[in-house]
């Protein structure tokens, strides 16, 4: 039974899939509809690689499978039909773009050999988003190891003890030899007003893939709109080649998934520049990429590829992703140096007074911090990741050559960076808290300083209370007025000598205590302790 925000309904990691059970039932399952792929994942689940299991129930959701009870028959089913691709094809002397929108006409490209088309030197599918419909097809067609779709479909970045979805690394060993890899980064976007912020989440929602966006919250008076924002889409782009022979001169067959893309807000700071030279005056402009969608951003990039760059992909066919990394490379220099926007800002409020008065303490500025904090490591994860598991892996489906090291410095680059900024977040940290102490000590101080004239205060008005109470013992008022003037004889020194003991109260002890002291020292019985002692 579903529980309102308990995401184990579905069972935990060491329970039986309730989806596939209740799916499995003869009065849910559409026996018309053979799914080979998903029995061949359902059988790997059972024998050795239990991490599948949450592919499986994803294909049976056709998204996130703790969204399964929020989601009508007729939602699964448009979820799971969804198909938007595109085939490259290339060839010495041209690249041809077939677009595919349904299933029937991706079966039907996805099952022809290659073998047979005259000059083709590489086909590359391009797929924007997965659906049920889209891993069933180019898994079967393909033979594509359901690991390759298993790490393209979450987003998490830590696990909980029972979560189902746990994706455990492999071993080098292990993942050096696949034919596949993926490729995490973050798309910075500015939203101007809450509203387009609103809509940038219900689009992630959309997406059958689990994508997030992770608002920053970081406004800064006099610098940002109120009420604007910035958010980082956690975005991932997957890449695989079908296996080939050492040697081999046949076509490479590759497949390329890419996220749907956020439309709501602006990219920040107008999107980066296109990685071609500036043309010259007298050349005519070439057309202009489309940056509103990764999925004909990236197709553009491929589509423009030199012929002596497509007789590299005999020799290594991880060339077809060296743009789409570039793409990537751009979208972590965007966010590193947003990154260091918000630590200057926050530098900026911990340096100048009046903006501390603006908050009235640093405690907002340390919030902000925190966040900070905690992203950056994760992103020098994945960078690292990107480093270390893409860009220098030296096999690949028996690549004679790489060609992705040519951005090797740039990934080490935005990693250097990372962790300058990751250092220069905890120098602030420590500034601030020395600033917050530094402040409270101050506040401290005037209190005290508060509470010193009441002490004066009260020692003023008691030796006057006093006296007061003391002549007051007399029965007869009238003969007050003769011993008026005893009043004030009596009780101004009486408060003169009050306010002289309370102003040299700690003279006193302190001389008292030097006495004591010196004559604790005098005494025989003093040095006769010590030269037993030693």
């Amino acid at each position: 039974m579903a529980i309102p925000g308990d995401p184990y309904y579905i069972g935990d990691a060491y329970e039986l899939s309730q989806i596939r059970l209740k799916l499995s039932e003869p009065s849910n399952i559409d026996e018309t509809t053979p799914r080979p792929y998903l029995n061949h994942i359902d059988r790997l689940t059972d024998n050795g690689w239990p991490q599948l299991r949450y592919l499986a129930d994803w294909m049976r959701v056709s998204t996130a499978p703790p969204k399964w009870n929020l989601l009508t028959a007729e939602d699964r089913e448009e979820r799971a039909s969804r198909v938007k691709a595109a085939l490259l094809e290339f060839r010495a002397d041209s690249i041809t773009r077939h677009d595919i929108s349904t299933t029937a006409e991706l079966a039907s490209l996805s099952s022809n050999s290659p073998l047979g088309s005259k000059g083709l030197v590489s086909r590359l599918f391009v797929v924007e988003d997965l659906s049920r419909d889209v891993i069933e097809t180019l898994g079967l067609h393909l033979d594509i190891d359901p690991m390759f779709f298993r790490g393209h479909i979450s987003d998490y970045t830590w696990y909980n003890n029972r979560d189902p979805w746990i994706e455990l690394p492999d071993i080098d060993l292990v993942a050096r030899n696949r034919s596949f890899f993926h490729v995490r980064y973050s798309n910075t976007r500015y939203f101007r007003e809450p509203e387009s912020y609103s809509l940038a989440r219900t689009e992630t929602g959309g997406f059958n893939v689990l994508r997030r966006i992770n608002r920053d919250g970081n406004w800064v008076h006099g610098a940002d709109i109120p009420g604007s924002n910035v958010g980082m889409v956690r975005t991932k782009t997957s890449f695989w080649v079908q296996p080939r022979k050492a040697k081999s001169t046949e076509p490479v067959t590759a497949v390329l998934l890419v996220d749907p893309s956020v439309t709501a807000g602006f990219p920040l700071w107008g999107h980066y520049n296109d990685f071609a030279p500036c043309p010259s005056v007298a050349d005519n402009l070439p057309p202009r990429p489309p940056r509103g969608s990764a999925f004909e951003n990236i197709i553009y990039q491929l589509q423009h590829m030199r012929t002596q760059d497509i007789e590299l992909l005999v020799s290594d066919p991880r060339f077809l992703f060296q743009k789409p990394l570039c793409i990537v490379c751009a979208e972590w220099q965007t966010l590193v140096r947003y990154a260091n926007t918000r630590l200057s800002q926050l530098e900026w409020e911990i340096e100048d007074p009046y903006l501390r008065n603006l908050q009235d303490d640093l405690s907002n500025t340390l919030d902000k911090l925190h966040s900070w904090r905690r992203r950056l490591p994760i992103y020098k994860t994945i960078v690292s990741e990107v480093l270390f598991q893409v860009i220098r892996r030296d096999h690949f489906v028996n690549a004679s050559i790489n060609t992705l090291l040519v951005l090797e410095q740039d990934f080490k680059i935005i990693l250097d960076e990372l962790n300058h900024l990751h250092e220069r977040a905890e120098r602030i940290m420590a500034v601030v808290t020395a600033v917050m102490s530094i402040e409270e000590s101050k506040k401290a101080l005037q209190q005290n300083r508060s509470f010193a004239r009441l002490t004066y205060l009260a020692v003023t008005f008691v030796p006057l209370s006093f006296v007061s109470s003391f002549f007051a013992m007399n029965e007869d008022i009238t003969k007050l007025g003769r011993t008026f003037w005893i009043f004030f004889a009596v009780a101004i020194p009486v408060t003169l000598l009050a306010l002289v003991v309370v102003r040299f109260s700690d003279t006193v002890v302190e001389v008292s205590h030097r006495l004591l002291r010196q004559s604790t020292r005098n005494n025989p019985r003093y040095h006769d302790y010590n030269s037993k002692r030693k």
